[in-house]
């Protein structure tokens, strides 16, 4: 069965080191929660607050391990206005056998206003 697990990071500044690093952060601890190998992974999708341009998030999960091969695509968060600013998101689609309830999506820093109702992550 296919379950999406959503994630989302804010981050402090447009700067392609501190993306690659939030990106990062967000990945592992999704990863970490759901007990995620990237050989169940069907795609990833990455957005980004149209503040956030200095670099592609999808970059930073390509250059792990194992997740070379998972399809994987950035795009542009909708400019909402008074949305979240500084915000990658990641939607990954995982093939798993745990229940939906079950679950762990994962937000960190500001990105904890999105969900507060699922919220199990630590700053």
């Amino acid at each position: 069965m296919v379950r999406g697990i959503r994630g989302a990071i804010t981050v402090p500044a447009n700067d392609g080191d501190l993306m690659v690093e939030a990106t990062e952060r967000l990945l592992a601890e999704m990863i970490k929660q759901n007990n995620i190998d990237p050989e169940t992974v069907c795609s990833a999708f990455l957005s980004a607050t149209n503040d956030l341009d200095a670099m592609f998030p999808a970059k930073a999960l390509r250059e792990q391990a194992g997740w070379e091969y998972v399809p994987v695509m950035c795009m542009q968060e909708l400019a909402i206005k008074g949305g979240l600013e500084r915000c990658i998101r990641i939607m990954m689609h995982v093939n798993t056998d745990t229940p939906q309830k079950k679950i762990q999506h994962v937000y960190l820093e500001e990105a904890v206003v999105l969900r507060p109702d699922l919220q199990k992550s630590t700053n």
